[in-house]
């Protein structure tokens, strides 16, 4: 997947057309995670995470820095950035 697929353009719409739907994994790089209890909270456990999911058919990566989790405490902009971005770095390096 190329950044283009990422960032928009006529690349998303054809990765997102309704006539040929798409697997998307989602991949919680959150110490109190709920759903995975935490367990892909540094960037080595996620890009193996990360390279699972693909392998499973997963063709969109949803990277999520803050839990959703009832009663979790919001983050600030910048520690949600500094869970994602590296992982994200990583996935195409």
């Amino acid at each position: 997947m190329n950044r283009n697929t990422l960032i928009g353009g006529s690349s998303w719409q054809r990765l997102l057309d309704p006539e040929n739907p798409s697997v998307m994994g989602i991949l919680n790089v959150t110490p109190d995670s709920f759903s995975d209890g935490g367990r892909f909270n540094t960037v080595e456990a996620a890009v193996v995470q990360a390279a699972q999911m693909l392998s499973f058919g997963a063709e969109i990566l949803d990277v999520g820095g803050e839990s959703t989790r009832p009663g979790a405490s919001p983050v600030s902009v910048q520690e949600e950035l500094d869970r994602v971005i590296p992982v994200v770095e990583r996935l195409f390096s």
